[in-house]
């Protein structure tokens, strides 16, 4: 409870045979009517009594009238109308209507079909034109019995007219109030809304204890309508306003509403309450006080029957500072929005009130309406986080200044909080991300002497994703890792290095490390953690995965915290360099190479098979090293192997060794068959001084010199399979180096003087091979086809009997005579096609058009005359801008 209004007596013990009846009161002026018809005028006239304490009010109460003659009988009821300067009277039973302005209180009107009347209500209402202009309206509404009749004032005539028929009624009212287009009228036992048409509502009853009903008129055309103890609010239709209802220590005798009170006169006293909160503000002494009416906002008149009392609203600054004493912020906060402050004052004093709300939700542990409220506020966020315990650093938490001591919160309680401080940090991240411009926000402090200590946009984001961080290593640790990788992410990093240390949440640190390129600390923490056996970090593929994401700016890091690896993990090792991400592709190869070379020797063989068969690596100088390479692991492989064999044991074909070293030999074969990007000249020679004939004669191929790779295949490697295959892979009919492949085969069968010998290194034994007649025949038979019939011939030793060569003649026979058949066909052929396009070309010469003057397009209907024409196989001749229109319409 606080004093929101002051007792000022006013009148005090009427002269003997006065009683008052009645009153009514505007601006400084009070009227009162008495019993026997005496109408009193008081003026207030604000003076300060020596001895009075400073801020109380103190008035001169001045006797402007007093007319014993005003009424013959009692005067029933008084209304002032300020704005028409009007005092409408119901006495002697009969409404009058007097003139304000006039001391005298001329009449201005009476209104006698109102005789025998007992109660009226009046209506000031503002009408707004199209233009602007603001006009006032007067209605009034007398109760005569189980009536009411409905008048407007016509300014013009002075006059009140009837606006309606009389509205009838079932019982006699009591008490009206006019609220917008409807009347809410109290019977004995019930209340009702009428609307000024004349279409009634039941409402409610009016309560057993309450002898008579009671309605009071609220702003926004709403009523308080008492029922016993308990007012209720409803609107001009009869729907509830409010969801409660306002209970009194006693059942009201008269209400009044002065925002944002209202003030009941109980049977032995005055009680004030606001509509909201639902809190008991002040209970004033006043014995016996009958009816009260308000003048003007914070003056609120009451009657005895020989006394009159001026409530008097004590100023809102002075009452809100009760207010925020007692933490009643909803209603210091509406009286802040009433005050007559410049904007600007009242608006830094309703933002102090709500902080000092949001700060107290806090302290009594509602923090989803507190942040709620911060939010709305834009409290600076770093306050709302020193809230919290061990979200800020010490030095910064303790230079922050609070209403109060904080709350210690602990388990569930803190838990509670820090989720609700959560959302609200993320909501408050959103806005300031949405802002595109670099200027700090602007933000209030909780206290009202506190200052913000955010200088940048981005210190209060650092702030806020560094608590964020905080939040969740204590209530949901799972979104860490999601926080840490969101691209712009601005958590400190000491602070957030600190916290994630203190919660072992390395993997989450590795995150935080990469993120603020600390690439560095993230691969020394990875290397220390790898052989902790309880550590999330063991192992070595989260250094491999962290190593291939780095890309070519770090490259010298790579090379660095990649060597452990690669020691230990050879073949997990070669992945930093070889697989497919951008950022392993695009590091540069030669020097992976080299770096490979010096640290891993036996991995540059698998580097360079995967960034030539895997990315289509096509530089020469890749393709050289692997052949290089595969050469060297072959002849050392090799030479094991020989040396293995048990004496006279021969050697298995090439890539058909058991191992290792057939699957290099496979390997490498297979290369130098299908790789176009080796420099072949360096390497005839060398496979050749080295004993690899297989990888040799593939190699004089690609030179083209077929004839010495044939004798590879022949006279040393002895494997005439391999010999003809070759022939297949490498006979071309057009192409002059290849066309003879198979002549060579045949010749190198066959016996040559010694001066045509092929001079080729040869490394060990190799017997000399006798010609072989037979293969050579049989060469003759099988590729007739392939083979230049008179060069082969020629080639053929004398003493070959004819018959060993009969089967060959007769194929190339046959194919010569096979050859004229096509070519007489093909003769034929194209003779019958002359003809045909001799016949066609008579026909065409054969036809002829003539395009004359009357000739017309079948189109547009003219004249084809002497334009281009398109003449269609149809016969129609149209013209040749219109033969796109006719082809469509036909």
């Amino acid at each position: 409870m606080h004093e929101a209004y002051e007792v000022v007596p006013i009148v005090q013990k009427l002269p003997p045979g006065l009683s008052i009846e009645t009153i009514s009161a505007y601006d400084d002026y009070l009227l009162v009517g008495t019993k026997s018809g005496t109408l009193l005028l008081y003026q207030l006239v604000p003076s300060l009594k020596p001895g009075s304490k400073p801020g109380s009010s103190q008035y001169e109460v001045k006797l402007l009238k007093s007319n014993k003659a005003f009424s013959k009988k009692s005067i029933t009821q008084l209304q002032v109308i300020p704005d028409f300067q009007m005092l409408i009277c119901l006495a002697d039973s009969t409404v009058t209507a007097f003139d304000l302005s006039q001391f005298n209180l001329q009449t201005i009107a009476t209104l006698p079909k109102t005789k025998g009347a007992h109660y009226f209500t009046v209506s000031v209402q503002k009408h707004k034109s199209l233009t602007g202009e603001v006009k006032l309206s007067f209605r009034l509404c007398v109760a005569v019995k189980k009536k009411l009749q409905l008048y407007y004032w016509k300014p013009k005539d002075l006059k009140f007219l009837e606006f309606s028929q009389d509205l009838s009624l079932r019982d006699v009212p009591r008490t009206i109030v006019w609220c917008g287009e409807s009347l809410c009228i109290g019977y004995k036992a019930e209340y009702s809304l009428m609307k000024v048409t004349g279409d009634p509502k039941d409402l409610f009853p009016t309560g057993g204890k309450q002898q008579e009903p009671l309605v009071a008129l609220l702003p926004n055309n709403q009523l308080a309508v008492g029922s016993d103890e308990q007012t209720i609010l409803i609107d001009s239709e009869g729907n509830p306003t409010l969801k409660y209802s306002i209970k009194w220590s006693e059942v009201p005798v008269a209400l009044v509403h002065d925002s944002p009170y209202l003030i009941a006169v109980l049977p032995n006293s005055v009680e004030v309450r606001p509509i909201e909160p639902r809190i008991h503000v002040q209970s004033i002494d006043l014995q016996k006080t009958k009816t009260i009416v308000t003048s003007k906002r914070g003056w609120i008149f009451a009657a005895s029957n020989s006394d009159v009392w001026l409530l008097h609203a004590v100023n809102f600054p002075e009452q809100i500072t009760q207010l925020l004493s007692q933490k009643q912020f909803e209603l210091a906060l509406h009286m802040a929005e009433m005050t007559n402050e410049c904007e600007m004052e009242k608006q830094q004093l309703v933002q102090r009130i709500e902080n000092l709300n949001a700060f107290y939700l806090f302290c009594k542990q509602s923090f989803k309406e507190a942040m709620d409220l911060f939010l709305k506020l834009e409290t600076d966020p770093s306050h709302v986080i020193g809230l919290f315990p061990n979200l800020l650093p010490d030095e910064f938490r303790s230079s922050l200044e609070y209403p109060d001591r904080l709350p210690n919160l602990q388990g569930t309680e803190l838990e509670n909080g820090l989720l609700a401080l959560t959302d609200y940090l993320v909501e408050v991240r959103h806005r300031l991300k949405s802002d595109n411009t670099g200027n700090v926000p602007s933000m209030t402090a909780i206290m009202e002497a506190g200052k913000t200590k955010i200088r940048s946009k981005k210190q209060l984001l650092q702030i806020i994703d560094t608590t964020l961080l905080k939040c969740y290593l204590q209530t949901n640790d799972a979104l860490v890792a999601s926080l840490l990788r969101v691209k712009d992410n601005y958590c400190h990093i000491d602070e957030s290095e600190r916290a994630l240390k203190q919660h072992q949440k390395y993997s989450e640190l590795i995150i935080l490390y990469n993120k603020k390129g600390m690439h560095r600390k993230a691969l020394e923490l990875l290397m220390r953690q790898a052989k902790k056996q309880d550590s999330p970090l063991k192992g070595h593929e989260r250094t491999i995965a962290y190593l291939q994401h780095l890309g070519v700016e770090h490259l010298d890091l790579i090379f660095e915290f990649a060597k452990w690896v690669i020691k230990e993990h050879p073949e997990d090792g070669l992945k930093i360099f070889a697989e497919d991400l951008a950022e392993t592709e695009n590091l540069p190869r030669n020097q992976v190479l080299i770096y490979l070379s010096e640290t891993e020797y036996d991995l540059v063989i698998p580097y360079l098979e995967f960034i030539i068969h895997k990315w289509g690596e096509e530089n020469n100088v890749f393709h050289n090293t692997l052949v290089n390479k595969y050469c060297e692991r072959i002849l050392f492989l090799l030479k094991e192997y020989r040396n293995a064999l048990p004496e006279g044991h021969p050697s298995a074909p090439a890539g058909q060794e058991p191992g290792e070293l057939g699957e290099l030999r496979t390997k490498l074969l297979i290369f130098l068959e299908e790789s176009k990007h080796y420099i072949v000249e360096r390497f005839a020679t060398y496979m050749m001084n080295k004993g690899l004939y297989d990888e040799g004669a593939i190699v004089l191929g690609r030179l083209g010199r077929h004839e010495e790779a044939l004798t590879i295949y022949i006279h040393i490697l002895q494997n005439f399979a391999k010999a003809e295959n070759y022939c297949r892979k490498n006979y071309c009919k057009d192409k002059p180096g290849n066309q003879d492949v198979y002549l060579m085969l045949l010749k190198l069968y066959l016996p040559s003087p010694d001066n045509q010998k092929i001079n080729i290194p040869v490394v060990g034994n190799i017997p000399q091979p006798e010609p072989d007649i037979d293969r050579a025949i049989s060469i003759l038979k099988q590729y007739a086809d392939e083979i230049d019939s008179f060069k082969a011939l020629s080639l053929l030793p004398s003493f070959i009997p004819v018959s060993a060569v009969k089967d060959f003649l007769e194929c190339v026979l046959h194919n010569i005579q096979a050859q004229k058949y096509d070519v007489q066909l093909k003769k034929s052929l194209l003779y019958a096609e002359h003809l045909q396009v001799q016949a066609k070309s008579i026909h065409f010469h054969s036809y002829k058009l003539i395009v004359t003057d009357l000739d017309m397009c079948r189109v547009c209907q003219k004249r084809i005359g002497k334009s281009a024409f398109a003449h269609f196989p149809t016969g129609v001749t149209v013209h040749y801008s219109c033969k796109d229109q006719y082809a469509l319409e036909s």
